[in-house]
């Protein structure tokens, strides 16, 4: 079972992960996903949600359903994920900075840490 945040929609966590997934090669384009009875017993939530989370990924163009066969990745979808994924991430780059100013760290204590994960 997943561990959800209570601070954000579990159906919008459930995208997060699922776009994750598709980042990280576990679901190639073109390549079938988890059926919402499947997703929804692997993490322990309710296919409503699940549901909800298939319905916001085909509706942003990253997953699309074949009737009969289930949902699959669509092409290109590792491409928008990682765009939109950039554009958020760079979004909050000013408050971070603004963090980092504040609390005196210096950008060389970032790539201190950064080295950590080579």
């Amino acid at each position: 079972m997943a561990e959800f945040d209570v601070g954000k929609p579990i159906y919008l966590q459930m995208v997060d992960r699922l776009c994750d997934e598709i980042l990280s090669g576990q679901y190639p384009e073109e390549g079938r996903i988890p059926s919402v009875r499947e997703y929804s017993a692997l993490l322990g939530v309710n296919m409503n949600t699940s549901f909800k989370a298939f319905e916001q990924l085909a509706r942003e163009g990253i997953i699309y359903n074949k009737r009969g066969l289930g949902y699959f990745v669509a092409p290109g979808a590792k491409d928008r994920i990682e765009q939109k994924k950039r554009s958020d991430f760079m979004s909050r780059l000013p408050e971070m900075f603004r963090q980092m100013k504040l609390l005196d760290i210096d950008i060389s204590d970032i790539d201190k840490e950064w080295e950590k994960f080579k």
